[in-house]
């Protein structure tokens, strides 16, 4: 029998080393996939437009479309069918031309008892027929509103990059602002048990009283609290930023400096016309006016030409007993469709003048929407100098207020109210120069110059 102290060392032995196992035995997922990636601004847009799932989207929307041009096409290339056509009749009709067809009619078929009543017979017939549209107006206009939809929707793809690219800028911003909270928020700790060391003292030296020390022990706390609060924030901008990157892992921003300065308003307002969206609208446009092109186009005839090759047997598929051919040439003009012409063109007319009212809301909208971002730069930039301002006068008054408590000339109710002016004032330059930064974007953005401005090529699609 094992002795107790024995089996209890083997018990410990036993716990070790499946605390090892579990260590060093497993991968350390966690740790493995967690990367240190620290991305510019410029780096994190580039990565975006090459792997953001909206803009892949898009790009697959557009190479779908123009697949429309190939169908457009299509329409004005020849047409070429083979058939392979079986028939079993005693049709006296149908059974002479069989007959007729595979070479096969001798003198006794011009009998009248044959004729009026014959046999019932096998038709084996495989051709090859071709035509090929000379004219067709409708197909000619459809290839020309294909190209034009087609860049429209180029147009669509380019301003989907634009978004995604401010959307980057953004997120880009708030991770720095994220981690700059996190630093306000450790001086507010710092500060907290600067104030607990000083009331425990006061107290200690009996000349404070021992509520302050558990009101500033209080604070501590609460500073802790919100140092969690503003980590998980960065946490939580680092994932938001890597879900725009189509990345599994968080990057962290190394850089999100850029060189956007501000020009006149009128800069903005000139070259917003070339805007990625606006130009698909007036694309658009262009094919409303094209589809009452479209609608006439039915007032045209559909001209052709064709030719087919046949081959006749009354045994086997692709037999031939008879052969034969046929050229046609062919021109069909609808006179009359019940009017429906005349209703599809009244309707092309009403949706022209559709897209060109929102066009000129959109243009309107757009101005409106620079002048709006370009008076937000302004005050953003405004607001900076005053949360520095407010900073300054934070910090010298906390610091009065901290030598008058210390030499017990004030409360602690007015320290910590004093306090938490200082925080509100540092997080405020912080969110200020975010804003500011942000209020940039938004005006190259509003303008379609973003991409432009941060000086990164688009590829061609």
């Amino acid at each position: 029998m094992i002795p107790p102290a024995c089996r209890f060392r083997r018990f410990l032995l036993m716990i070790a080393g499946a605390v090892f196992f579990v260590l060093y035995g497993f991968p350390v997922h966690a740790a493995e996939q967690k990367t240190d990636m620290r991305l510019t601004l410029v780096e994190a847009v580039v990565k975006a437009l090459e792997n953001n799932h909206e803009i892949k989207a898009g790009k697959s929307a557009l190479a779908a479309g123009r697949q429309d041009i190939g169908i457009a096409r299509s329409y004005l290339l020849p047409k070429i069918s083979i058939e392979e056509r079986y028939l079993r009749t005693n049709n006296p009709g149908y059974a002479f031309m069989s007959r007729l067809n595979q070479s096969r009619i001798e003198a006794p078929d011009f009998n009248p008892d044959t004729l009026n009543n014959p046999n019932a017979i096998n038709d084996f017939q495989s051709s090859i027929t071709v035509e090929q549209p000379v004219f067709v107006k409708k197909a000619l206009v459809g290839l020309d509103m294909s190209r034009t939809e087609s860049m429209a929707k180029e147009e669509d793809v380019r301003r989907k990059e634009e978004e995604v690219t401010f959307s980057v800028v953004k997120a880009c911003l708030n991770v720095l602002t994220a981690r700059e909270y996190v630093q306000v928020a450790q001086f507010g700790v710092a500060d907290a048990e600067e104030r607990l060391r000083i009331a425990n003292l006061r107290y200690k030296n009996d000349v404070g009283q021992y509520a302050d020390s558990l009101r500033a022990s209080t604070a501590l706390t609460e500073a802790k609290q919100r140092l969690n609060v503003a980590r998980k924030g960065a946490s939580l901008a680092r994932r938001a930023l890597g879900v725009l990157l189509a990345m599994p892992d968080s990057p962290d921003v190394a850089d999100a400096s850029f060189d956007l300065s501000l020009k006149e308003l009128s800069h903005y307002t000139q070259v917003a016309d070339t805007r990625s969206d606006v130009r698909a609208l007036e694309l658009r446009g262009e094919n409303a006016r094209n589809n009452i092109r479209l609608a006439e186009a039915g007032y045209f005839p559909y001209v052709g030409v064709g030719g087919s090759y046949a081959l006749n047997d009354h045994n086997a598929p692709l037999g031939s007993e008879g052969k034969s051919w046929q050229v046609m040439a062919f021109l069909r003009w609808d006179l009359f469709d019940g009017t429906r012409r005349e209703y599809e063109r009244a309707k092309a007319r009403h949706q022209e003048a559709q897209v060109r009212e929102h066009l000129a809301a959109m243009k309107k909208g757009v101005s409106f929407k620079i002048y709006e971002a370009w008076l937000n730069v302004e005050e953003a930039n405004q607001n900076i100098q005053l949360a520095e301002e407010a900073l300054k006068t934070a910090e010298e008054g906390a610091r009065l207020l901290k030598l008058r408590y210390e030499n017990g000339l004030s409360s602690l109710s007015d320290l910590l109210n004093t306090q938490a002016s200082l925080e509100q004032a540092r997080a405020g330059v912080v969110e200020r120069k975010n804003a500011y930064k942000t209020a940039l974007a938004a005006l190259s953005f509003e303008s379609g110059t973003l991409l432009r401005d941060l000086n990164i090529e688009r590829k061609a699609y």
